[in-house]
Protein backbone atom coordinates (compact mmCIF):
# COMPACT_ATOMS: atom_id res chain seq x y z
CA UNK A 1 0.00 0.00 0.00
CA UNK A 2 1.46 3.10 -1.23
CA UNK A 3 1.82 6.02 2.01
CA UNK A 4 -0.68 8.32 0.26
CA UNK A 5 -3.03 5.76 0.55
CA UNK A 6 -2.77 4.62 3.97
CA UNK A 7 -2.36 8.77 5.15
CA UNK A 8 -5.62 8.95 3.13
CA UNK A 9 -7.70 6.22 5.02
CA UNK A 10 -8.11 9.75 7.57
CA UNK A 11 -10.68 11.28 4.63
CA UNK A 12 -12.25 8.20 4.59
CA UNK A 13 -13.53 9.20 8.40
CA UNK A 14 -16.15 10.72 7.77
CA UNK A 15 -18.00 8.43 5.68
CA UNK A 16 -16.64 5.21 7.29
CA UNK A 17 -16.89 5.91 10.73
CA UNK A 18 -20.45 6.36 10.68
CA UNK A 19 -20.86 3.12 9.25
CA UNK A 20 -21.15 -0.12 10.67
CA UNK A 21 -18.23 -2.80 10.45
CA UNK A 22 -20.88 -5.06 8.37
CA UNK A 23 -20.97 -2.95 5.55
CA UNK A 24 -17.72 -2.11 5.27
CA UNK A 25 -16.87 -6.27 5.22
CA UNK A 26 -19.20 -6.42 2.65
CA UNK A 27 -17.41 -3.82 0.32
CA UNK A 28 -15.68 -6.71 -1.88
CA UNK A 29 -16.99 -6.31 -4.89
CA UNK A 30 -14.74 -6.89 -7.77
CA UNK A 31 -12.21 -9.35 -5.34
CA UNK A 32 -11.46 -12.22 -7.67
CA UNK A 33 -11.05 -15.74 -6.37
CA UNK A 34 -7.25 -17.19 -5.89
CA UNK A 35 -8.43 -20.23 -5.20
CA UNK A 36 -10.02 -21.53 -8.24
CA UNK A 37 -6.97 -23.07 -9.23
CA UNK A 38 -6.24 -24.74 -6.02
CA UNK A 39 -5.63 -28.24 -6.49
CA UNK A 40 -6.77 -30.86 -3.50
CA UNK A 41 -4.77 -33.41 -1.84
CA UNK A 42 -5.56 -36.71 -4.14
CA UNK A 43 -5.43 -40.42 -3.25
CA UNK A 44 -1.72 -40.87 -5.05
CA UNK A 45 -0.03 -38.88 -2.74
CA UNK A 46 -1.75 -39.91 0.62
CA UNK A 47 -0.89 -43.60 -0.69
CA UNK A 48 2.85 -42.40 -1.17
CA UNK A 49 2.48 -41.11 2.84
CA UNK A 50 1.13 -44.27 3.66
CA UNK A 51 4.11 -45.62 1.86
CA UNK A 52 6.80 -43.39 3.96
CA UNK A 53 5.17 -44.05 6.83
CA UNK A 54 5.71 -47.84 6.25
CA UNK A 55 9.42 -47.18 5.73
CA UNK A 56 9.53 -45.14 8.82
CA UNK A 57 7.98 -47.48 11.00
CA UNK A 58 10.03 -50.46 9.85
CA UNK A 59 13.19 -47.99 10.57
CA UNK A 60 12.14 -47.09 14.28
CA UNK A 61 11.10 -50.78 14.92
CA UNK A 62 7.81 -49.80 15.39
CA UNK A 63 4.82 -52.24 14.21
CA UNK A 64 1.95 -50.35 13.67
CA UNK A 65 0.87 -46.43 14.05
CA UNK A 66 -2.87 -45.42 15.67
CA UNK A 67 -4.16 -41.68 14.99
CA UNK A 68 -7.19 -40.02 16.34
CA UNK A 69 -9.09 -37.62 14.43
CA UNK A 70 -7.16 -34.29 13.58
CA UNK A 71 -4.50 -33.17 11.19
CA UNK A 72 -2.64 -36.10 10.82
CA UNK A 73 -5.71 -37.92 9.99
CA UNK A 74 -6.89 -36.18 7.14
CA UNK A 75 -2.98 -35.91 6.03
CA UNK A 76 -2.72 -40.10 5.87
CA UNK A 77 -6.62 -40.78 5.11
CA UNK A 78 -8.55 -37.54 3.91
CA UNK A 79 -11.09 -38.56 6.90
CA UNK A 80 -12.55 -35.49 8.47
CA UNK A 81 -13.95 -36.23 11.77
CA UNK A 82 -13.81 -34.78 15.79
CA UNK A 83 -12.89 -36.10 18.78
CA UNK A 84 -15.40 -37.47 21.37
CA UNK A 85 -15.89 -39.83 23.94
CA UNK A 86 -16.82 -42.15 21.44
CA UNK A 87 -13.70 -43.32 19.49
CA UNK A 88 -12.79 -43.07 15.53
CA UNK A 89 -9.16 -43.55 14.88
CA UNK A 90 -6.86 -45.11 11.97
CA UNK A 91 -4.50 -48.19 12.25
CA UNK A 92 -1.32 -48.02 9.57
CA UNK A 93 0.57 -50.96 9.81
CA UNK A 94 4.20 -51.19 8.66
CA UNK A 95 2.87 -53.61 5.89
CA UNK A 96 0.76 -50.20 4.86
CA UNK A 97 -2.62 -52.19 5.60
CA UNK A 98 -4.83 -49.12 6.91
CA UNK A 99 -8.08 -49.79 9.35
CA UNK A 100 -10.63 -47.20 10.60
CA UNK A 101 -12.02 -47.73 13.59
CA UNK A 102 -15.21 -45.81 14.08
CA UNK A 103 -18.89 -46.36 15.95
CA UNK A 104 -20.99 -49.02 13.80
CA UNK A 105 -23.30 -45.65 13.14
CA UNK A 106 -21.09 -43.47 11.82
CA UNK A 107 -19.46 -45.53 8.89
CA UNK A 108 -21.14 -44.34 6.20
CA UNK A 109 -20.68 -40.75 7.40
CA UNK A 110 -16.52 -42.00 8.23
CA UNK A 111 -16.90 -43.21 4.76
CA UNK A 112 -17.83 -39.85 3.02
CA UNK A 113 -13.97 -38.32 3.43
CA UNK A 114 -11.93 -41.15 3.19
CA UNK A 115 -9.46 -40.80 0.59
CA UNK A 116 -7.65 -44.38 0.70
CA UNK A 117 -8.71 -47.92 1.18
CA UNK A 118 -8.83 -49.09 3.98
CA UNK A 119 -10.90 -51.68 6.32
CA UNK A 120 -13.74 -50.34 8.41
CA UNK A 121 -14.17 -51.51 11.54
CA UNK A 122 -17.28 -50.53 13.67
CA UNK A 123 -17.89 -51.36 17.02
CA UNK A 124 -21.55 -50.84 18.63
CA UNK A 125 -22.18 -49.28 22.08
CA UNK A 126 -21.60 -51.96 24.39
CA UNK A 127 -18.16 -52.97 22.65
CA UNK A 128 -14.55 -52.18 23.36
CA UNK A 129 -13.29 -50.39 20.12
CA UNK A 130 -9.48 -50.66 21.14
CA UNK A 131 -10.41 -54.89 21.50
CA UNK A 132 -11.08 -54.35 18.02
CA UNK A 133 -7.84 -52.97 17.13
CA UNK A 134 -5.93 -55.06 19.28
CA UNK A 135 -7.96 -58.20 17.26
CA UNK A 136 -7.38 -56.46 13.99
CA UNK A 137 -3.24 -56.16 14.50
CA UNK A 138 -3.27 -59.62 16.17
CA UNK A 139 -4.20 -61.45 12.84
CA UNK A 140 -1.18 -59.48 11.42
CA UNK A 141 1.21 -60.78 13.37
CA UNK A 142 1.64 -57.71 15.68
CA UNK A 143 0.28 -58.65 19.20
CA UNK A 144 3.82 -58.15 20.75
CA UNK A 145 6.34 -55.11 20.12
CA UNK A 146 5.93 -51.36 19.53
CA UNK A 147 2.77 -49.97 18.86
CA UNK A 148 3.24 -46.14 17.86
CA UNK A 149 0.71 -43.39 19.00
CA UNK A 150 0.90 -40.35 17.02
CA UNK A 151 1.57 -37.94 19.71
CA UNK A 152 -1.68 -36.27 20.40
CA UNK A 153 -3.60 -39.21 21.10
CA UNK A 154 -5.58 -38.70 24.03
CA UNK A 155 -4.98 -40.61 27.42
CA UNK A 156 -8.54 -42.91 27.47
CA UNK A 157 -7.38 -44.35 24.06
CA UNK A 158 -3.59 -45.23 24.81
CA UNK A 159 -4.68 -46.97 27.91
CA UNK A 160 -7.38 -48.50 26.37
CA UNK A 161 -4.80 -49.81 23.42
CA UNK A 162 -1.77 -50.97 26.74
CA UNK A 163 -4.56 -52.89 28.07
CA UNK A 164 -6.40 -54.11 25.26
CA UNK A 165 -2.64 -55.34 23.43
CA UNK A 166 -0.60 -56.08 27.57
CA UNK A 167 2.14 -57.91 25.23
CA UNK A 168 2.54 -54.80 23.36
CA UNK A 169 4.79 -51.78 24.07
CA UNK A 170 2.37 -48.42 23.45
CA UNK A 171 5.30 -45.95 22.16
CA UNK A 172 5.70 -42.33 21.15
CA UNK A 173 4.62 -41.92 17.10
CA UNK A 174 6.29 -39.08 16.21
CA UNK A 175 9.27 -40.69 14.29
CA UNK A 176 6.61 -41.64 11.90
CA UNK A 177 4.00 -38.60 11.53
CA UNK A 178 6.94 -35.96 12.00
CA UNK A 179 9.17 -37.45 9.64
CA UNK A 180 6.30 -37.76 7.37
CA UNK A 181 4.51 -34.08 7.44
CA UNK A 182 7.52 -32.14 8.57
CA UNK A 183 8.51 -32.49 4.29
CA UNK A 184 5.92 -31.24 2.37
CA UNK A 185 5.39 -31.80 -1.02
CA UNK A 186 5.28 -29.63 -3.94
CA UNK A 187 1.16 -29.89 -4.03
CA UNK A 188 1.43 -28.91 -0.20
CA UNK A 189 3.70 -26.12 -0.93
CA UNK A 190 1.52 -25.07 -3.95
CA UNK A 191 -1.46 -25.32 -2.03
CA UNK A 192 0.38 -22.65 1.44
CA UNK A 193 1.58 -20.83 -1.26
CA UNK A 194 -2.43 -20.27 -2.59
CA UNK A 195 -3.17 -19.47 0.96
CA UNK A 196 -0.49 -16.32 1.70
CA UNK A 197 -1.78 -15.30 -2.05
CA UNK A 198 -4.98 -14.73 -0.30
CA UNK A 199 -4.41 -13.45 2.63
CA UNK A 200 -1.58 -10.70 1.71
CA UNK A 201 -4.66 -9.47 -0.93
CA UNK A 202 -7.00 -9.34 2.09
CA UNK A 203 -4.39 -7.39 3.75
CA UNK A 204 -4.40 -4.81 0.87
CA UNK A 205 -8.13 -4.86 0.74
CA UNK A 206 -8.78 -4.24 4.04
CA UNK A 207 -6.07 -1.79 5.17
CA UNK A 208 -7.46 1.18 3.46
CA UNK A 209 -10.85 0.99 4.95
CA UNK A 210 -9.10 1.58 8.84
CA UNK A 211 -10.40 4.56 10.49
CA UNK A 212 -9.94 6.20 13.95
CA UNK A 213 -12.33 4.66 16.04
CA UNK A 214 -12.44 1.17 14.57
CA UNK A 215 -12.32 -2.13 16.91
CA UNK A 216 -10.41 -5.18 16.95
CA UNK A 217 -13.49 -6.63 15.68
CA UNK A 218 -14.11 -3.84 13.11
CA UNK A 219 -11.08 -5.04 11.60
CA UNK A 220 -11.31 -8.72 11.57
CA UNK A 221 -14.94 -8.70 10.04
CA UNK A 222 -13.16 -6.53 7.36
CA UNK A 223 -10.69 -8.69 7.19
CA UNK A 224 -12.63 -12.40 7.37
CA UNK A 225 -15.16 -11.06 4.65
CA UNK A 226 -12.17 -10.55 1.76
CA UNK A 227 -10.35 -13.82 3.11
CA UNK A 228 -13.73 -15.21 2.39
CA UNK A 229 -14.39 -13.28 -1.18
CA UNK A 230 -10.65 -14.38 -2.15
CA UNK A 231 -11.49 -18.42 -1.61
CA UNK A 232 -9.85 -19.08 1.25
CA UNK A 233 -11.38 -20.16 4.49
CA UNK A 234 -11.21 -17.54 7.45
CA UNK A 235 -8.35 -19.02 10.06
CA UNK A 236 -8.15 -16.34 12.20
CA UNK A 237 -7.48 -12.48 13.03
CA UNK A 238 -5.82 -11.03 15.63
CA UNK A 239 -6.13 -7.57 15.93
CA UNK A 240 -4.08 -5.55 18.24
CA UNK A 241 -4.29 -1.92 18.68
CA UNK A 242 -1.85 0.75 20.80
CA UNK A 243 -0.69 -0.89 24.34
CA UNK A 244 -2.31 -4.52 23.46
CA UNK A 245 0.28 -4.86 20.65
CA UNK A 246 3.16 -5.03 23.44
CA UNK A 247 1.55 -8.30 24.64
CA UNK A 248 1.96 -11.13 21.79
CA UNK A 249 -1.26 -12.35 22.02
CA UNK A 250 -3.01 -9.70 23.46
CA UNK A 251 -5.47 -7.66 26.14
CA UNK A 252 -8.78 -8.10 27.02
CA UNK A 253 -9.05 -4.09 27.48
CA UNK A 254 -10.94 -1.83 25.14
CA UNK A 255 -9.56 -1.33 21.68
CA UNK A 256 -9.84 1.31 19.36
CA UNK A 257 -8.07 3.17 16.01
CA UNK A 258 -5.89 6.42 17.24
CA UNK A 259 -3.49 8.42 15.34
CA UNK A 260 -0.53 7.83 16.39
CA UNK A 261 -0.72 4.60 17.58
CA UNK A 262 0.54 0.84 16.19
CA UNK A 263 -2.05 -1.57 14.38
CA UNK A 264 -0.75 -5.08 14.78
CA UNK A 265 -2.68 -7.42 12.42
CA UNK A 266 -2.04 -11.09 13.04
CA UNK A 267 -4.32 -13.40 10.57
CA UNK A 268 -4.19 -16.60 8.08
CA UNK A 269 -6.48 -18.73 6.19
CA UNK A 270 -6.67 -22.24 4.88
CA UNK A 271 -7.03 -23.52 1.21
CA UNK A 272 -7.93 -27.06 1.58
CA UNK A 273 -6.68 -27.14 4.81
CA UNK A 274 -3.68 -26.04 4.17
CA UNK A 275 -2.72 -22.76 6.32
CA UNK A 276 -1.17 -19.14 5.97
CA UNK A 277 0.08 -16.70 9.15
CA UNK A 278 1.19 -13.19 8.29
CA UNK A 279 1.47 -10.54 10.76
CA UNK A 280 1.81 -6.98 9.80
CA UNK A 281 2.45 -3.66 11.75
CA UNK A 282 2.05 -0.17 11.17
CA UNK A 283 0.62 3.57 12.73
CA UNK A 284 -2.50 5.02 11.82
CA UNK A 285 -1.13 8.50 11.06
CA UNK A 286 2.41 9.64 11.70
CA UNK A 287 4.58 6.84 13.05
CA UNK A 288 7.19 8.05 15.55
CA UNK A 289 10.86 7.69 15.60
CA UNK A 290 10.86 5.41 18.23
CA UNK A 291 8.17 3.70 16.48
CA UNK A 292 10.25 3.87 13.47
CA UNK A 293 13.46 2.84 14.83
CA UNK A 294 11.83 -0.99 16.57
CA UNK A 295 9.82 -1.73 13.36
CA UNK A 296 13.21 -1.30 11.22
CA UNK A 297 15.30 -3.41 13.63
CA UNK A 298 12.58 -5.94 13.88
CA UNK A 299 12.44 -5.93 10.08
CA UNK A 300 16.28 -6.76 10.11
CA UNK A 301 15.59 -9.84 12.82
CA UNK A 302 13.69 -11.31 10.05
CA UNK A 303 16.58 -11.37 7.07
CA UNK A 304 18.97 -12.64 10.37
CA UNK A 305 16.80 -15.26 10.55
CA UNK A 306 16.16 -15.94 7.11
CA UNK A 307 20.00 -15.94 6.14
CA UNK A 308 20.73 -18.22 9.51
CA UNK A 309 17.84 -20.96 7.67
CA UNK A 310 20.84 -22.98 6.11
CA UNK A 311 20.21 -25.93 4.87
CA UNK A 312 21.46 -28.68 7.24
CA UNK A 313 21.52 -26.12 10.33
CA UNK A 314 19.78 -26.95 13.56
CA UNK A 315 16.59 -25.09 13.62
CA UNK A 316 17.53 -23.28 16.82
CA UNK A 317 20.45 -21.87 15.57
CA UNK A 318 18.18 -19.74 13.73
CA UNK A 319 16.50 -18.35 16.75
CA UNK A 320 20.06 -18.30 18.31
CA UNK A 321 21.46 -16.03 15.16
CA UNK A 322 18.01 -13.30 16.21
CA UNK A 323 18.76 -12.90 19.77
CA UNK A 324 22.40 -12.58 19.04
CA UNK A 325 21.64 -9.50 16.66
CA UNK A 326 18.83 -7.72 19.52
CA UNK A 327 21.00 -8.24 21.98
CA UNK A 328 23.81 -6.27 20.09
CA UNK A 329 21.28 -3.91 19.73
CA UNK A 330 20.49 -3.37 23.42
CA UNK A 331 17.11 -6.11 23.54
CA UNK A 332 16.91 -9.01 25.71
CA UNK A 333 19.13 -10.38 26.47
CA UNK A 334 16.94 -13.91 25.67
CA UNK A 335 13.60 -14.35 25.70
CA UNK A 336 13.81 -11.18 28.48
CA UNK A 337 11.42 -8.05 27.67
CA UNK A 338 11.49 -5.93 26.39
CA UNK A 339 13.03 -8.02 23.38
CA UNK A 340 11.51 -10.77 22.10
CA UNK A 341 9.67 -13.15 24.27
CA UNK A 342 8.65 -16.06 22.05
CA UNK A 343 10.37 -18.05 19.70
CA UNK A 344 11.81 -16.96 16.44
CA UNK A 345 9.07 -19.21 14.41
CA UNK A 346 6.86 -21.97 14.24
CA UNK A 347 6.35 -25.35 11.50
CA UNK A 348 2.84 -24.80 9.58
CA UNK A 349 1.15 -26.59 7.23
CA UNK A 350 -2.17 -28.27 8.03
CA UNK A 351 -1.91 -27.10 11.32
CA UNK A 352 -1.23 -23.45 11.92
CA UNK A 353 2.02 -24.25 14.70
CA UNK A 354 3.47 -27.67 14.20
CA UNK A 355 6.58 -29.35 14.61
CA UNK A 356 9.72 -27.99 14.56
CA UNK A 357 10.03 -24.84 15.80
CA UNK A 358 12.72 -22.17 15.48
CA UNK A 359 13.63 -21.95 18.96
CA UNK A 360 16.69 -22.21 21.27
CA UNK A 361 17.90 -25.49 21.35
CA UNK A 362 15.68 -27.52 18.60
CA UNK A 363 18.38 -29.82 17.33
CA UNK A 364 16.56 -31.01 14.25
CA UNK A 365 18.34 -29.53 10.90
CA UNK A 366 16.41 -27.93 8.76
CA UNK A 367 15.74 -29.43 5.25
CA UNK A 368 14.20 -29.28 2.10
CA UNK A 369 10.22 -29.14 2.17
CA UNK A 370 10.45 -27.97 5.91
CA UNK A 371 7.77 -24.59 6.30
CA UNK A 372 8.15 -21.97 8.95
CA UNK A 373 6.98 -18.17 10.22
CA UNK A 374 9.22 -15.94 10.96
CA UNK A 375 8.48 -13.72 13.35
CA UNK A 376 10.92 -11.98 15.40
CA UNK A 377 8.49 -9.30 17.14
CA UNK A 378 10.09 -6.89 19.60
CA UNK A 379 7.73 -6.10 22.51
CA UNK A 380 7.47 -3.15 25.12
CA UNK A 381 5.41 -3.29 27.44
CA UNK A 382 3.58 -0.41 28.94
CA UNK A 383 3.95 1.34 25.00
CA UNK A 384 3.51 -0.92 21.60
CA UNK A 385 4.97 -4.38 19.96
CA UNK A 386 6.29 -4.92 16.55
CA UNK A 387 5.49 -8.00 14.48
CA UNK A 388 6.01 -8.69 11.23
CA UNK A 389 5.51 -12.22 10.05
CA UNK A 390 6.21 -14.28 6.65
CA UNK A 391 6.61 -17.91 6.43
CA UNK A 392 9.08 -19.59 3.93
CA UNK A 393 10.13 -23.02 2.84
CA UNK A 394 13.24 -24.96 2.39
CA UNK A 395 14.40 -25.78 -0.73
CA UNK A 396 17.30 -27.76 -2.34
CA UNK A 397 19.51 -24.62 -2.07
CA UNK A 398 17.42 -22.63 0.71
CA UNK A 399 14.85 -20.65 2.28
CA UNK A 400 12.69 -19.32 -0.01
CA UNK A 401 9.54 -16.53 0.96
CA UNK A 402 6.25 -17.53 0.88
CA UNK A 403 5.14 -13.93 1.31
CA UNK A 404 7.50 -11.31 0.75
CA UNK A 405 8.62 -9.30 3.88
CA UNK A 406 7.52 -4.99 3.60
CA UNK A 407 10.09 -2.69 3.04
CA UNK A 408 9.27 -0.07 5.41
CA UNK A 409 6.53 0.78 8.02
CA UNK A 410 4.94 3.15 5.66
CA UNK A 411 4.61 0.55 2.96
CA UNK A 412 3.61 -2.30 5.38
CA UNK A 413 1.89 -3.77 2.69
CA UNK A 414 4.04 -3.33 -0.35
Amino acid sequence: MQRRHFLGTAALGGIAASLPSSVLAADIAGLPNLATEAVPIGKAERMARIAKAKELMRANDIGALLIEPGSSLIYFTGVEWWRSERLTAAVLTREGEVAIVTPFFEEPSVRESLGVEAEVLTWNEDENPLAAVAAWLGKRGLAKGRIGVEETVRYFAVDGLQKAMPGAAVVNGAPVVRGCRMHKSAAEIALMQIANDITVAAYRHTAPRIVAGMTPADIGAIMKAATTALGGNSEFELILLGEASAYPHGSGKPQAVKAGEVVLMDCGATVHGYQSDISRTFVYGKASPRQRQVWDEMRKGQDVAFAAAKLETPAGQVDDAVRAFYQSLGWGPGYRLPGTSHRTGHGIGLDGHEPVNLVRGEMTKLAPGMCFSNEPGIYIPGEFGIRIEDCFYMTDSGPKWFSEPPSSIDQPFA
